[in-house]
């Protein structure tokens, strides 16, 4: 199991992975931040670039905010995916 920090912008008008800012993962969905929209973009966007299924991947801690801490089950090591800039 693998633990990611991610930061996300909702209603950016695309879904991107952006590299890291800081700690975290920065994550831009096109969806707005109302009801679980843009958690659930998240989770397709990441599920569908770790090639796995998103009923694996978790939000642990930032269901309401912009940083969120994921848990990804399957995976040891994120940083394969995600490599530090």
């Amino acid at each position: 199991m693998a633990y990611l920090t991610v930061r996300v912008t909702p209603s950016e008008g695309r879904d991107s992975i952006d590299g890291w800012y800081g700690h975290a993962l920065r994550v831009r969905v096109s969806a707005p931040a109302e009801r679980g929209k843009a958690n659930e973009a998240l989770i397709r966007l990441l599920a569908e670039r770790l090639e796995i299924e998103a009923h694996r991947i978790r939000i642990v801690r930032g269901l309401t905010t912009r940083n969120k801490l994921l848990e990804i089950k399957g995976l040891d090591d994120i940083r394969d995916f995600f490599p530090p800039g």
